[in-house]
């Protein structure tokens, strides 16, 4: 039996280095390559019914109900031999389109992706709640995926995963997993999390806090004594302690400000930027660690103090994201009109564009 039209084109993609490989109705397949979306090529346009089709091909019955009465899917598919793919559907103006980024089949390691070192004293931790934010694509997934195998090679813990859908499959190796997907083993984040405080789990990763009733439950097995992931959309430290708190009512802000000051152990922000040289893009992390006046500022919402906070515990691993891309500029990593596009600060990063 042929295989799908719809590996081959993956298989292509992976083949010429693509990351992620953009479909859409009225268009020719395109891959994303060092970050530019470019033709996948040998391709032809595809008319919303010829893609309606590809698509078809590689969900189930069901999978396609669920996309014809929502207008969205979010689903992993495995490529033998190419990779394991996060796939998502949607309904736009001119037909189908879709979305599938690789999920790598080896698990990264900390020291692989680049990342801060300082990372992987997370892994270590036994409570509390961890937050990986930034935009879509900015590697998020990738960077949990590496502190998890941590814990896996160095601990024997049961960590439950929630995801939607599952991306990185683990391996036990010390410890023990219990991978669900939202969908398909469990109806909510919030359910499965809810679940998970009464199944003895040691850490849980929730792959989206998007609504109040999971953020609350966060905090409070955080509060329990378990050690949460959590990964939400937001580029900063400041910004992510402001989304955590705006989703709660005015009337229990007071009370969420403390309860997050007693259990956020640290945030990781990241971001992607494209290098220099063109070889590929670079993980740039802000750093917010829990020290003994960070409690402090949350309770009082005095956030423009985080940046004093950051800057004094440099020595423990903590960094500023416009610290980071300068510092990258100044090592020809990246360009300063790519830092000026990324930075909280632009100002800072004008004249370093004109000197460049």
């Amino acid at each position: 039996m042929a295989s799908p039209r719809l590996h081959e084109l993956l298989r292509t993609t992976r083949e010429k280095g693509g990351s992620d490989l953009h479909l859409a109705a009225g268009m020719e397949p395109r891959m994303r390559l060092s970050g530019a979306l470019e033709p996948v090529g040998g391709w032809p346009k595809l008319s919303a019914d010829e893609l309606a089709a590809l698509l078809r091909e590689v969900v189930s019955k069901e999978q396609w109900q669920e996309f014809g009465a929502t207008g969205d899917l979010d689903f992993a598919l495995q490529v033998a031999g190419v990779a394991r793919f996060r796939g998502n559907y949607l309904r736009q103006e001119r037909g189908p389109a879709a979305v599938f980024r690789t999920i790598p089949e080896k698990i990264a390691s900390l020291e692989e992706l680049g990342l801060p070192p300082v990372l992987g004293r997370l892994a270590e931790l036994r409570s509390g709640l961890v937050l990986v934010t930034g935009p879509t694509g900015s590697g998020k997934s990738t960077t949990l995926a590496a502190i998890i195998d941590r814990i896996n090679r160095s601990s024997a813990r049961h960590i439950v995963t929630i995801e939607e859908p599952v991306e990185f499959v683990h391996t036990g190796i010390r410890s023990v997993f219990s991978q669900r997907e939202v969908g398909t083993d469990t109806d909510s984040f919030a359910g499965a999390l809810r679940s998970a405080i009464r199944q003895d789990a040691d850490v849980v990763l929730v792959g989206e806090m998007r609504d109040l009733e999971t953020i609350a439950l966060a905090l409070r097995a955080a509060e329990m004594g378990l050690l949460v992931f959590g990964t939400l959309h937001t580029n900063s430290a400041a910004k992510t302690i402001d989304r955590l708190i705006d989703v709660f009512p005015a009337e229990e802000q007071a009370q969420t400000r403390v309860s997050l000051a007693e259990s956020l152990v640290a945030i990781v922000s990241q971001l992607l930027v494209p290098r220099a040289d063109g070889s590929g893009r670079v993980a740039v992390n802000e750093v917010l660690l829990r020290t003994s006046g960070l409690g402090n500022l949350i309770r009082e919402g005095n956030l423009p103090m985080l940046a004093t906070l950051m800057q004094s515990g440099r020595k423990h691993g903590m960094q500023m994201l416009d610290d980071v891309l300068a510092e990258l500029v100044e090592q020809g990593t990246i360009t300063a009109r790519d830092a000026h596009l990324k930075a909280q600060d632009k100002a800072r990063f004008e004249p370093l564009i004109e000197r460049g």
